[in-house]
């Protein structure tokens, strides 16, 4: 039996950061490739001119009890203090809870991209990526870990939202392009459900950090949308196994996506809605040990996304064999077939599972 009480480690951070709302929206996605050249000069404008200043709490914290992100109360406020929200057109990536305890979560049936990882004890994590609209409510909230960094480098300084993260992780999170935002940076974003066990109760009020969703040219995974590549094979279900977690994909025709099963139970939204992506990408990757590890020593697995390899793309009912590849951490993911051609997605929301290669 697997110990939820190893699955964390972390204290929070004091980014000292300050978030600068701009409106706008981005196009529709139909049949478009979105990397990072799709992204608005608008966008990248303001992005630009962002002032970011630096500054980080290090060292040893306690575990991650879900109640306080460990650090003091002696800082500058931020403008995710005031309200006034991180800055539109930047995507927004929330680290999600995904125990049999935190479960069912809320607002994962808005997210346009759900990337799935292992975590320590071989459990499951999600990071759930939201560009064209944001749910008025998000979580539970968990932890970062050091390979989401390299995850998150694929998209313009995105907002990233989690509970914490272990001490000597944070000066690489301070290090990194990205806006940072623990409930001591934004307290007005964050709420406790009191009806739920600590630490599985921690949500995002994702409208205040973002004023707007920043729409899809925001989305800069690389990714093409459009009719399927020919061939693959029929597949009325897909099985993904962690050492300590199953995922189940199911096609379900009436719904035009694959039903999702998670260690056995349907995957539901907190309204009881079933979980049905539209494509699925299981994406077999390194998976390697870490140098960090939780509180009780158990080491925190790190997810390679750089590089290439091969990967399976479940849509309309039938699994593709493809190829995989994103040579820098800068670069989205490109999806081709054997023979070199592009790998179109299915429009709706996509879920990336990363698996270990063989």
């Amino acid at each position: 039996m697997v110990n939820l009480a190893t699955e964390d480690g972390a204290t929070g951070r004091r980014p000292g950061r300050r978030l600068r709302p701009f409106p706008g929206r981005g196009p529709a996605r139909r049949g478009r490739r979105f990397g990072r050249g799709a992204v608005t000069a608008a966008a990248l404008a303001a992005a630009l001119a962002l002032s970011l200043a630096a500054g980080c709490t290090s060292g040893p914290g306690p575990a991650d009890d879900g109640r306080d992100d460990g650090r003091g109360t002696d800082r500058p406020p931020s403008r995710a203090d005031t309200g006034t929200g991180a800055a539109a057109g930047r995507v927004l990536a929330v680290k999600i809870d995904n125990v049999r305890a935190a479960r069912p979560q809320t607002g994962l049936d808005a997210a346009d991209v759900v990337y799935v990882e292992q975590v320590e004890g071989g459990l499951s994590r999600l990071m759930a990526v939201y560009a064209t609209r944001l749910p008025k409510t998000v979580g539970p909230v968990r932890s970062a870990r050091e390979s989401d960094l390299e995850l998150l480098r694929q998209f313009d300084r995105p907002v990233l939202a989690f509970s914490g993260a272990q001490g000597r992780l944070l000066p690489l999170i301070d290090k990194e392009p990205l806006e940072a935002v623990t409930p001591k940076d934004a307290e007005n974003a964050y709420h406790r459900d009191r009806d739920r066990p600590s630490p599985h109760n921690l949500y995002l009020r994702p409208g205040r950090l973002l004023p707007s969703a920043p729409g899809e040219a925001a989305l800069t995974t690389g990714f093409r949308y459009g009719p399927g590549p020919d061939g693959g094979a029929p597949a009325a279900s897909y099985t993904v196994r962690y050492p300590s977690a199953r995922f189940r994909f199911t096609w379900s025709q009436e719904r035009r996506g694959w039903e999702v099963t998670t260690d056995g139970a349907p995957t539901v939204t907190a309204d009881g809605r079933r979980l049905a992506p539209a494509t699925v990408v299981v994406q077999y990757v390194n998976v390697r040990r870490s140098d960090y590890h939780d509180a009780l020593g158990n080491h925190t697995p790190y997810t390679e996304t750089v590089g290439s390899g091969r990967a399976e793309v479940l849509r309309d009912g039938r699994s593709h064999d493809v190829r995989w590849q994103r040579p820098t951490a800068a670069d989205g993911t490109r999806f081709t077939t054997r023979d070199g051609e592009p790998v179109a997605f299915a429009e709706g929301q996509v879920w990336v599972v990363f698996a270990q290669r063989s």
